[in-house]
């Protein structure tokens, strides 16, 4: 097996795994020491645990607990790619489930989860505005609430949490351009990363990374439209690693380049009344 770590916090670890065991290949065993889940992108295989035996699917869930021991197998197709995330027991304390919660050993594939983990596959790619850390989070969340069978009460923000976000995003947005994470900010705040996710989102109605995205995003589209600057160094100094991810994220935006969001600025009109025909 293959495995590829995406993310490192102290809240979360985030891996891809890939898996080209077949019906000839013995099956392994392996001993969980935290709390994971481990969303079934492709493929399929079996597991053997405490909770029974379970067939996994494309949608899937692979729920690990600390302590339990999982054989898998593979009798029917060769191989699976699993995106797993890997939980801190203080992130599991604020998710409030209990102990029985998390040794279910797998879940089907439920609509409710499906689209979070390839959501998560999405922020993984850098295609998505959203950190995979703040999807992990979301999506360990909805699982504890679907198993739990108890939905998480929503509090109305005080005044105080209010101050708390907009200070936040206040300080965001003046270090935009540094590499900033869910875990840095929410230390700033005074919360868990768990509780600042929530308070951040519930309040200002974008999550703290899509946040820090968009005010990248503003700041780019003032240089282009004010500036002769190079694109590569625009990318660069609002705080994108890599111009190619600035492009796509631009033009996810804008509907269009930054090289033909700048010539517009520049007075042709016309590109930016024909966003979709633009190369």
């Amino acid at each position: 097996m293959d495995a590829t770590t995406l993310l490192t916090t102290r809240a979360m670890t985030v891996s891809e795994f890939r898996c080209d065991a077949g019906p000839d290949d013995t099956p392994f065993a392996e001993c969980r020491t935290g709390h994971s889940i481990a969303y079934v992108r492709s493929g399929s295989f079996g597991c053997h645990c405490r909770a029974g035996f379970f067939e996994l699917v494309a949608g899937s869930l692979l729920v690990g607990a600390p302590g339990e021991e999982y054989t898998c197998t593979h009798e029917h197709v060769c191989g699976d790619v699993c995106l797993g995330f890997f939980f801190s027991e203080d992130l599991v304390d604020a998710l409030g489930g209990r102990r029985e919660t998390w040794q279910v050993g797998a879940t089907p594939p439920l609509p409710e989860l499906m689209v979070l983990g390839e959501l998560a596959q999405t922020a993984a790619d850098g295609n998505s505005d959203l950190g995979v850390d703040e999807v992990g989070q979301i999506l360990a969340s909805r699982f504890v609430e679907i198993v739990s069978g108890r939905p998480r009460k929503r509090a109305s923000p005080t005044v105080r949490d209010r101050r708390r976000a907009v200070e936040a995003a206040l300080w965001i947005d003046d270090n935009s351009q540094a590499d900033i994470d869910l875990e840095q900010a929410a230390r700033l705040a005074g919360l868990s990363p768990f509780h600042f996710l929530r308070l951040f989102s519930s309040v200002l109605g974008v999550t703290p990374h899509q946040y820090l995205v968009r005010s990248r995003l503003r700041r780019a589209a003032r240089l282009l439209s004010r500036d002769d600057i190079a694109i590569t160094d625009i990318a660069y100094d609002v705080g994108f690693g890599d111009l190619s991810n600035f492009v796509r994220t631009f033009r996810r935006a804008a509907g269009l380049s930054p090289t033909k969001f700048r010539q517009a600025s520049k007075g042709q009109r016309k590109i930016l009344q024909e966003p979709f025909v633009l190369n």
